[in-house]
C-alpha cells in the first residue's frame, strides 16, 4: 500500500476538496485524484462521495482515515527515532539550497551552526523551486535554506533575510539604465517564466508568471535567470542579492517595486534533532532587514 496515498487520502478527509487538498502537497488536481483512484481500486471500495458541487467521506472512507492516522504516526515516529538515533547527527549534515541561499548571511550561518555542532560536515544539496520544499519533507535534506513563498503543510520556516526584488534586463534595453522601475513600466514585456508547484511563488513573481508568451524560457532554479534572459532578450524577476552573485556584463539589475524576496531555513515541523535547532539558532541571529539592521 502506497504511504503517500494515505497522506492524500487523510488530507482530502481533512479539506473535502480535491484542489485544496492537491494544493498542500504541491501536485496538481488532476494528478492527487488519480492517487486517490488508484488506492481505492486497490482496496477495492469508494473512500469518498464525489458530486460536482461537494466531496464527502463515505463510511468506509471514515474507517481507513482513522486506521490510516494511526498508521501514519507511526511511521513518522519511526522516521522520527531514526533521524535522533546516536551518531545520526555527527559527520554529515545535508543542507539543500535554492539560488543565492543566505546570501551576505552564511559566513555568520555557517559559523553559528558549526560552533553548535562540533565536527559536522555541511554538504550542499542543489534544490529547485519544485523540490526545495519536498526535499525536507521527503528526508532527502536535514534542512533547506529556501526561496518561502508561503506556508507549508508539515514545515517550520525561520526567516533569515528580507530583500528587494530587481528586474532583470538585458543591457540591451533602454530600460537598463533606469534607477528603479514601476510595474507599469514593464507593461507588455515579455517575461522569462519562473517554475514551480506553489502558489506563492506565481504571486510573488508577478508579470514574470503572466506576461509570457510561448517562446518564454522556463527556469527552474534563480541561478538560471539572468541567463535565461541574456540568451532571450526578455525580463526576469530576482531577489535584489541577485546583483551580487549572478552578475555577468550583458545584464542589469534594477530595482523594482512590489513585494520583496525572503529567505527562510527549512525544517520538518516535527524535527526537534539538535541538527534542526541549530539552524533555526542561527536563523534568529543572522536575522536582519533590508538595510542591514538586526
Amino acid at each position: 500500500m502506497d504511504i503517500q496515498a494515505l497522506r492524500y487520502v487523510v488530507t482530502l478527509a481533512e479539506e473535502l476538496h480535491f484542489r485544496k487538498a492537491a494544493e498542500r502537497h504541491y501536485i496538481a488536481p488532476q494528478a492527487f485524484g488519480r492517487r486517490v483512484h488508484a488506492l481505492e481500486r486497490e482496496l477495492g471500495a469508494r473512500l469518498f462521495d464525489r458530486t460536482s458541487r461537494r466531496v464527502t467521506l463515505t463510511p468506509e472512507g471514515e474507517r481507513l482515515v482513522a486506521d490510516a492516522l494511526d498508521l501514519l504516526a507511526r511511521v513518522d515516529a519511526l522516521g522520527e527515532q531514526a533521524r535522533a538515533a546516536p551518531g545520526d547527527e555527527a559527520g554529515a549534515v545535508r543542507v539543500g539550497v535554492l539560488g543565492f541561499g543566505a546570501a551576505d548571511r552564511w559566513h555568520e550561518l555557517r559559523a553559528l551552526v558549526t560552533e553548535q555542532l562540533p565536527g559536522t560536515d555541511l554538504v550542499h544539496v542543489e534544490l529547485d523551486w519544485d523540490s526545495q520544499y519536498d526535499a525536507v519533507r521527503r528526508g532527502d535534506v536535514d534542512v533547506a535554506v529556501v526561496h518561502d513563498v508561503g506556508p507549508v503543510d508539515g514545515l517550520r520556516m525561520d526567516l533569515v533575510l528580507r530583500a528587494g526584488r530587481v528586474a532583470v534586463v538585458p543591457t540591451s534595453s533602454p530600460l537598463a539604465d533606469a534607477e528603479r522601475l514601476e510595474l507599469a513600466d514593464l507593461d507588455g514585456l515579455p517575461w522569462v517564466r519562473p517554475v514551480g508547484r506553489h502558489p506563492g511563488l506565481r504571486a510573488w513573481a508577478g508579470p514574470a508568471a503572466t506576461d509570457t508568451t510561448r517562446r518564454s524560457p522556463m527556469v527552474r532554479t534563480p541561478a538560471a535567470i539572468p541567463a535565461a534572459v541574456a540568451t532571450s532578450g526578455m525580463l526576469g524577476m530576482h531577489g535584489e542579492p541577485a546583483r551580487h552573485f549572478y552578475g555577468r556584463p550583458d545584464v542589469r539589475f534594477v530595482p523594482l517595486a512590489g513585494g520583496g524576496c525572503e529567505v527562510s531555513i527549512a525544517t520538518r515541523a516535527d524535527d526537534r534533532s539538535r541538527v534542526a535547532e541549530a539552524f533555526r539558532h542561527a536563523a534568529t541571529v543572522v536575522r536582519r532587514d533590508p538595510v542591514g539592521n538586526r
